[in-house]
């Protein structure tokens, strides 16, 4: 079973932070090969999604704000422990962002930069594909919109 909690920045705890930080780095550096500054000062202006299950973090994402790295809102740093893969917690996690983002903020558009290589479960979800492909830390990418 998946439990979904969404935190703003400051009502996180010192090991939830240090556990989301921890699957970034596994992920999105190692992983994937990238060096890249991860702390780019966007998470304290965030809403923190996080999926459990047995207890620990096995999935998360982000939401910011407009204007934080979007001129709209935007859903991003969106990560499934390897372990956890193929067991639908992403959907899970970007459904429930989906709407937690409509409906904090009022906006009727979410925007992302996908990995190229995920844009088809993006447009599964409704985004639509907005800008030609484009390098984001070396990783391919491109920007997607979605609407209400």
């Amino acid at each position: 079973m998946i439990n979904l909690t969404i935190k703003p920045y400051r009502e996180l705890d010192k090991d939830e932070l240090y556990e989301i930080l921890q699957l970034r780095a596994e992920v999105f550096v190692v992983e994937q090969d990238c060096v890249y500054n991860d702390l780019d000062n966007n998470d304290q202006e965030a809403y923190h999604l996080m999926a459990r299950k047995n207890g620990k973090l096995a999935g998360y994402l982000r939401i910011l704000p407009s204007g934080t790295r979007f001129k709209y809102p935007s859903i991003g740093r969106v990560i499934v422990h390897p372990s956890h893969r193929k067991e639908g917690i992403a959907r899970d996690i970007m459904t429930t962002a989906n709407q937690f983002t409509f409906d904090q903020w009022e906006s009727d558009l979410i925007q992302i930069s996908a990995q190229k290589y995920l844009t088809e479960f993006y447009q599964s979800l409704g985004y639509v594909i907005k800008s030609d492909e484009y390098l984001e830390d070396g990783i391919p990418h491109f920007k997607m919109e979605l609407l209400r």
